[in-house]
């Protein structure tokens, strides 16, 4: 079995996560842009990158658009860290999300941001069957975020 990731290009790492995160530092959300700040599950040291929040009624979540990335396992490890917006910081505690619980979450996350994520979801859609989105659930990871104890 492999473990589904999408590995960013150049232009990404180097340019469009940079500009990101530059903009949601200054408190300027790019469509609803944070920068995740997740300790390392290895080093302790606190790690960033920018993420998009998924606000629902049933919650708010994290998904990993590119599959079981760094900041996914830091987050399996850690159990939880910061959401940043300009000066203000929201710490939480994330609870993974059952592969049975995400396609409605994928759906709306897609709906959400398809132009900017959704050359990573192998042709799947928020119109496709949920068959599908069921298909690509185990590659995606998803937290829900909540407040800390």
């Amino acid at each position: 079995m492999t473990t589904y990731v999408r590995q960013p290009g150049w232009f990404t790492v180097k340019v469009l996560n940079r500009m990101v995160a530059w903009l949601t530092r200054r408190g300027l959300s790019v469509w609803g842009s944070r920068v995740l700040a997740v300790r390392g599950r290895k080093s302790a040291q606190w790690r960033r990158t920018p993420v998009n929040l998924l606000t629902l009624e049933s919650g708010q979540y994290l998904v990993a658009a590119r599959g079981h990335v760094q900041w996914t396992h830091n987050m399996r490890a850690a159990g939880g860290g910061e959401l940043l917006l300009g000066r203000r910081s929201q710490p939480f505690r994330a609870v993974e999300v059952t592969d049975e619980e995400k396609p409605e979450i994928l759906r709306a996350y897609l709906k959400r941001w398809k132009l900017e994520v959704g050359a990573f979801f192998d042709g799947v859609s928020a119109d496709s069957a949920g068959e599908e989105l069921s298909r690509i659930a185990p590659d995606h990871p998803v937290f829900r975020i909540t407040a800390p104890n």
